[in-house]
């Protein structure tokens, strides 16, 4: 395919931890499943049919919102595929489309461990990629038990990429946008458009980011956010909005400011041009004919901040377990020189995770 249509799906999402019970935590997931599937089938029915659709993060489940971690597992984890995905592989396969997103996994080969996964579903009704989440903050990581996850895991299945008919693609969640090495990692692998499912209020640092991953790897973006209330915002402070689709050089094709509910950010991506444009000599503009990775490398090869294998010998039982390892991170990045370190009198900074 030379071009192909993208749609982000802007829907509401209720949160299952805010359930009373496993039963109704459930109930809260088939519900946000058929409210996806609704607007999946109005947008494949417009004038405009997708080719692609990305739904938000938390878009089925919600966030766990401090719950502990072996019952977020039992009243909201899924299998990627399964029972819970099953219809909207069904519909991938009735209407002939990819669907990406976003959902609460926990994979019975890692009893105790949940992951923020992302996920493409192709027009076979088939999984075609899964991608675990690196960079966490109030979730587990692979990074946690990365010397036992990496024996298990193929490195092109670490951050994968899928090539496809309309291209080489790779999904990337919500706020690991900031996290450049994801992105260029997927890029070395051939990514040519980045999905990303996100649950997010505005965020200047955020938007900055999804255009500098856009033009620093000329890859293409399409970016489906939450309508309504964030999930990290139980009492709708902050809201989401603010879907967006990108062409590899940074130019916007389609936007929704407003947090409603919406089908209407869809555009064309021009697969064949982002090829050719690849391929043109248009000095640091194009980061791929003149990049030097190797000066980079020993960089690199010296980082060592936060912890790897923090939680090897046992799950994470809940997020605030991590502080021990942010502090092992601080001492860490005090050692290298890039933070100062305090007077013996001063507290460290009150933490901003939201749980």
């Amino acid at each position: 395919m030379t071009s192909w249509r993208a749609t982000c799906i802007q829907m509401k999402s209720a949160r299952a931890a805010q359930a009373k019970s496993r039963a109704e935590a459930r109930a809260v997931i088939a519900m946000n499943r058929d409210k996806l599937i609704s607007m999946i089938n109005a947008a494949c029915a417009s004038g405009q049919k997708p080719d692609l659709v990305v739904f938000p993060e938390f878009g089925m489940q919600g966030p766990p919102l401090g719950m502990e971690v072996d019952q977020w597992i039992d009243w909201a984890c899924m299998e990627v595929p399964g029972p819970e995905t099953a219809p909207l592989q069904d519909l991938a396969r009735r209407q002939g489309i990819y669907i990406v997103g976003n959902a609460f996994e926990a994979p019975g080969k890692f009893p105790g461990r949940y992951f923020n996964t992302s996920f493409i579903i192709g027009p076979t009704g088939d999984v075609i990629l899964l991608y675990r989440r690196v960079n966490t903050a109030a979730f587990p990581s692979v990074h946690d038990f990365r010397t036992d996850y990496l024996k298990v895991t193929p490195q092109d299945q670490v951050m994968p990429v899928v090539d496809t008919p309309l291209g080489k693609l790779c999904v990337i969640a919500c706020g690991e946008i900031t996290v450049p090495e994801v992105a260029r990692c997927m890029m070395m692998q051939g990514a040519e458009v980045i999905l990303h499912p996100t649950n997010s209020r505005h965020s200047a640092a955020q938007e900055a980011a999804k255009l500098c991953r856009v033009t620093e790897n000329m890859c293409a973006m399409v970016s489906g956010n939450v309508a309504g209330p964030i999930g990290f915002s139980p009492d709708g402070t902050f809201t989401g909005g603010r879907s967006h689709i990108l062409d590899h050089l940074g130019n916007t094709l389609a936007f929704e400011e407003s947090a409603e509910e919406s089908i209407g950010v869809s555009a064309v991506i021009d697969i064949d041009k982002l090829r050719r444009d690849r391929r043109a000599d248009t000095g640091l503009s194009n980061p791929h004919l003149r990049a030097r990775y190797e000066m980079y490398v020993p960089f690199y090869e010296q980082a060592r901040f936060y912890p790897a294998d923090g939680f090897l010998e046992r799950p994470m039982k809940h997020a605030s377990e991590t502080e021990a390892l942010i502090a092992r991170a601080r001492g860490n990045l005090e050692a290298a020189g890039i933070l100062t370190p305090l007077p013996a009198d001063e507290a460290e900074p009150v933490s901003t995770v939201e749980l």
